[in-house]
C-alpha cells in the first residue's frame, strides 16, 4: 500500500510539472511529456473510438494507463521490488473501473436495450438464442473483468517471481558457496546474475505492455458497448 501511495503521489507531480508551464517552443521534458500523453490519446483512445467519444472518456482511459505503468514501474526499482499491481486488489479495481465504463456507455446510449444487444446475435436461429444468450452473458459480463484482472495480476506475478529467483540464487551462489565455502561452484552465480538483468529488462517492456493492454481493451470494450450490433 505504501508503494501504492508514493506511485500515485510521484505520478501527480510528474504530470504537474510536466503540463503546468507548456510553450508553443517545448523543451526537453515537454516533448516527453507531450509524446507519451500524444501516444496514449492517438494510438489507444482517439483512434479506438473516434474523437469524439474519445475525448469523453480521455481522462479515465488516461488515467488507467499512467496508474498501471506507474504501479508495474516499481517491480523493478531497487528498494521496492514489487509492483503494485502483483497483488490483486489494484488489478481488480482497474477491471471493475472498465466493466463499470462498459455498461456506463452502453447504458448511456440505449438504455436498457443495451442488454438485449449484448446477448441477443442478430440472425441466429431462436432455438439457439437461449443457449448463445447464456454464453454470451458468461463471456461478457462474468469473464470479461475476471481474465482483464487475472492478465496483469499474472504477469506482474511472474515477473515479480523471475527476478527474485534469478537474484536470490545469485546472493547463494556468491555468499554462502563461494565467500563462505569456497567452492567453485559459487561462481554459477555470473549465470543467475544476468538472467536477472536480462529479465529486468523484460519486465520493464512486460510493464510497459501490460498498461497499454489492459488501457485498450477497456478501449474496446467500451467501443463495444457503443457500437449498433455486438
Amino acid at each position: 500500500m505504501l508503494i501504492r501511495l508514493v506511485v500515485v503521489v510521484v505520478l501527480v507531480l510528474l504530470l504537474w510539472l510536466g503540463t503546468r508551464r507548456m510553450k508553443i517552443i517545448p523543451t526537453r521534458a515537454q516533448v516527453v511529456v507531450e509524446f507519451i500523453l500524444g501516444f496514449v490519446r492517438n494510438n489507444i483512445v482517439v483512434e479506438t473510438l473516434g474523437e469524439k467519444d474519445g475525448k469523453r472518456f480521455m481522462s479515465i482511459l488516461m488515467t488507467i494507463f499512467f496508474v498501471t505503468l506507474g504501479m508495474n514501474l516499481t517491480g523493478v526499482i531497487p528498494g521496492l521490488q514489487i509492483a503494485g499491481t502483483s497483488v490483486i486488489g489494484l488489478p481488480l479495481l482497474m477491471a471493475v473501473v472498465a466493466y463499470v465504463l462498459f455498461i456506463y456507455a452502453g447504458m448511456r446510449k440505449y438504455s436498457w436495450r443495451f442488454f438485449k444487444n449484448a446477448l441477443i446475435l442478430p440472425g441466429v436461429p431462436k432455438a439457439l438464442t437461449p443457449f448463445l444468450a447464456l454464453l454470451e452473458f458468461l463471456s461478457t459480463f462474468i469473464l470479461r473483468p475476471i481474465t482483464l484482472t487475472l492478465r496483469l495480476l499474472m504477469n506482474m506475478v511472474a515477473g515479480h517471481m523471475l527476478l527474485l529467483l534469478c537474484f536470490s540464487a545469485t546472493e547463494f551462489f556468491f555468499f554462502t558457496v563461494l565467500a563462505n565455502q569456497g567452492n567453485p561452484l559459487g561462481f554459477l552465480g555470473i549465470g543467475t546474475f544476468a538472467f536477472g538483468i536480462a529479465f529486468t529488462v523484460l519486465e520493464l517492456f512486460v510493464a510497459a505492455l501490460q498498461a497499454y493492454v489492459i488501457t485498450i481493451l477497456a478501449a474496446i470494450y467500451i467501443q463495444m458497448a457503443l457500437a449498433d450490433e455486438h
